[in-house]
């Protein structure tokens, strides 16, 4: 993958391009275009965040503004193909230390999706939810900690019948420690542990036996290398990839 960031001089808009090499398929042109445009023809009430084609001709369009009411602010998603899969979402933050997510389809704003979290000095508090509140369900519940250099969460889902555990500690300035575990549902008893040096080097080993490294080079000011492995040791399968990025 190649990719590559150029600021224009049209309202601060921002054109990204990414090229797919060594694809195994048969494309003339493996392109993604992708334009930021913060004023769109001078309006500074909206900005258009995202409008991208991809290799095959398909679009994305995600547009958005915070000028409709003090705390709010509204996005809303296209395919710019079928309105019925048009997205809306509204965040709010005008309640000091509270946050609140609510999304929704266009045509069918009964559908929806949510989240609240409420910030602690040392801890931030949140549930996630969806329509089937309304008709009896469950939220998913969670809380995260942080202090000094420990970091730690937990998260409760399923109806609080699938609970998982992080953890991360900053052992020197450059080096931090992770691990993760989940006690019940499909991936009950599963875990990893995980190592990063400068957030150049990361090494993570998962309980299913899978290794997967990466390292991270700075070339010069602007391009940016990213190279990765994985290996699994119990089918002795090997996969690996390469990133270029330009900005």
């Amino acid at each position: 993958v190649l990719k590559a960031k150029q600021k224009t001089s049209w309202g601060g808009a921002v054109l990204s391009t990414q090229v797919d090499v060594l694809t195994g398929e048969k494309v003339a042109t493996p392109s993604k275009l992708t334009w930021k445009l913060p004023t769109p023809f001078g309006c500074p009430f909206i900005c258009v965040d995202k409008l991208e084609m991809d290799k095959g001709g398909k679009y994305k369009l995600e547009t958005s503004t915070d000028k409709a009411y003090p705390g709010l602010k509204i996005e809303c998603k296209s395919d710019l193909a079928d309105i019925n899969k048009t997205t809306v979402g509204c965040t709010y933050s005008g309640v000091k230390n509270l946050q609140v997510i609510m999304n929704h389809k266009l045509t069918k704003p009964q559908d929806f999706t949510g989240e609240a979290t409420y910030t602690c000095p040392v801890a931030v508090c949140g549930v996630k939810f969806t329509s089937a509140v309304l008709s009896g369900g469950l939220p998913d519940f969670g809380v995260r900690f942080l202090k000094g250099p420990f970091f730690g969460s937990v998260t409760a889902k399923e109806k609080l019948a699938v609970y998982t555990a992080h953890c991360m500690y900053q052992a020197t300035p450059e080096v931090k420690l992770a691990a993760t575990y989940q006690h019940g549902g499909k991936g009950s008893g599963s875990g990893s542990l995980a190592i990063s040096c400068k957030g150049l080097y990361k090494v993570k080993v998962s309980q299913d036996q899978t290794v997967c490294c990466s390292v991270k080079h700075s070339v010069t000011k602007g391009f940016t290398v990213l190279a990765g492995a994985k290996y699994g040791v119990a089918k002795g399968d090997l996969s690996y990839g390469l990133q270029l990025s330009v900005e």
